[in-house]
């Protein structure tokens, strides 16, 4: 059998789940996005400029850039998770100048991430509201939720 979680060792019956914010599932998302481009951008480096730059170097850097990428999705929750994003927004609109294309979708990617944050902080504040609703409703009709005899 399967080791269970300290969540599902404490979980019971009727306990509600914990809501996982839409911000950090966006921002993932984009940031997991990236981490594709990433690799891919090394790859098409590594075969036009392995000449110029020693082949080590480049995968070495741009393994390394799509592997922080992934990383990053796991401090999102944190305060200080965002600015690890955009600081990775930058670093990869710098990629620019290993091949100039980059810049274009660093770019892209920035305004996506961007957009992400902003439309995630306000679905989160929207479900925030509507829990709330939810819980002065059910507060204030509990009493007439009882069972019904016929």
């Amino acid at each position: 059998m399967a080791k269970m979680t300290k969540a599902q060792r404490e979980w019971r019956p009727g306990m509600p789940k914990k809501r996982r914010s839409t911000k950090v599932m966006f921002a993932s998302t984009v940031l997991l996005l990236e981490a594709f481009v990433a690799f891919f951008g090394t790859l098409a480096v590594f075969g036009l400029r392995r000449g110029e730059v020693a082949p080590g170097i480049i995968l070495g850097v741009g393994i390394a850039l799509s592997v922080v990428l992934v990383l990053a999705c796991a401090v999102l929750s944190r305060p200080w998770g965002i600015a690890v994003g955009w600081g990775l927004q930058l670093v990869l609109i710098l990629t620019g100048f290993a091949e100039p294309t980059m810049f274009i979708v660093g770019i892209l990617f920035a305004i996506c991430w961007w957009y992400g944050i902003r439309a995630g902080m306000r679905i989160d504040r929207e479900v925030a509201q509507r829990d709330r609703e939810q819980a002065e409703w059910d507060a204030a009709h509990s009493d007439e939720a009882g069972p019904q005899t016929p």
